[in-house]
């Protein structure tokens, strides 16, 4: 089996990584901007795991790269992990909408980009799994982050559409909802102890989703439920509150 992770310098996508190596064996195929990184990833899998790994240069960012990308793979994925993307900074978005383009490409429009790509070789093919990590940031908008929020929500949206999509050909789409995570993307942050998860807790839980064949979890998930309840908020109550 051949997993594709895209993004593969996040603390997610590397703990993903060394849960299909250690758990399926599984050929692992790692690409970001940053190679020297990577290198150091891959050596780390083929020692540990004693698997097949791969690093590739891949910038989500640049779209009209995506199709060279992909078709330049000797090996085309069974299995793809897209864990790209910036938090952002909502204050400076605000002032400066480059700044929120940059949030909305490397969040959203990177993902569909190649991923638009992908799902027409899965689909030719009949086969093979999609998984898509957005955030329960996504689920309603909220002050504090609603830049990064609605690039989320639009991946979630995306993925929910590629799923239906790629039902008919057997091809499996997930969508992962992150609550709080100790990754170096939220170093610094004032997290709440009790929602908040390790990363090789989310890689636990794509990796179980994948192998029971989930559309969409939600991990911590606890998260499903804080979610709902926000959502039910009437919008004249939840305009005024302080998120």
């Amino acid at each position: 089996m051949h997993v594709l992770i895209l993004g593969a310098n996040s603390d997610i996508a590397y703990a993903a990584a060394r849960k299909f190596a250690s758990t399926d064996k599984a050929s692992i195929h790692l690409a970001s901007r940053d190679r020297e990184k990577l290198e150091k990833k891959k050596q780390d899998l083929v020692t540990r795991y004693e698997v097949d790994a791969h690093v590739y240069q891949f910038d989500a960012e640049n779209p009209e790269t995506h199709q060279s990308f992909y078709d330049a793979l000797s090996d085309k994925p069974d299995v793809v992990l897209i864990s790209f993307g910036t938090l952002g900074d909502q204050k400076e978005s605000e002032k400066d909408f480059s700044k929120a383009l940059k949030c909305i490409n490397s969040n959203f429009t990177g993902a569909a980009s190649i991923l638009e790509v992908i799902a027409a070789d899965m689909e030719a093919r009949h086969s093979g799994c999609i998984i898509g990590i957005s955030s329960v940031a996504g689920e309603r908008g909220r002050q504090s982050n609603y830049i990064y929020g609605s690039a989320k929500a639009g991946l979630t949206a995306y993925l929910s559409g590629l799923r239906n999509r790629l039902h008919k050909s057997g091809v499996q789409v997930i969508t992962v909802l992150p609550g709080f995570v100790k990754t170096k993307m939220t170093e610094g942050m004032d997290l709440p102890d009790k929602l908040t998860v390790q990363p090789e807790k989310v890689a636990d839980d794509i990796h179980n989703a994948y192998r029971k064949r989930k559309p969409v979890i939600y991990t911590l998930w606890l998260w499903r439920y804080i979610m709902l309840i926000i959502k039910m908020i009437p919008e004249r109550i939840f305009v005024k509150l302080n998120l």
